[in-house]
């Protein structure tokens, strides 16, 4: 099953993953995601204008909502940076890379045809 078909658990309830799970589980995310200085799953997303970023944000909003997993979305004019962890471990959980996968499919209808 992908990352994006699962469903994030309550983060609380699962202890943080090892540094060698998040690495596997970011080579099945795709070019793009990393993780950062604070060890959080972190992607910039690129559009061509700001209301193309502010729908983008408000998909993943909504995937969020459902999901009961909430990232930092930051929004500037063309932009989009989406920052992942789960804040009740202080660390990464499976849920994380999850969401992240959502949001990759919610960015799909943005991209520019080949």
């Amino acid at each position: 099953m992908e990352l994006a078909d699962k469903n994030c658990s309550d983060g609380g309830s699962v202890p943080p993953l090892k540094a060698i799970r998040a690495k596997e589980l970011l080579k099945e995310l795709g070019q793009g995601w990393k993780l950062n200085g604070r060890r959080h799953l972190e992607r910039h997303y690129t559009f061509k204008d700001f209301a193309q970023a502010l729908a983008f944000a408000n998909k993943v909003g909504a995937v969020a909502e459902a999901e009961g997993h909430h990232p930092d979305l930051y929004l500037t004019w063309g932009k989009c940076k989406v920052e992942i962890w789960s804040h009740k471990v202080k660390g990464l959980t499976e849920s994380d890379f999850v969401l992240a996968a959502k949001t990759e499919r919610k960015f799909k209808p943005f991209r520019a045809p080949a």
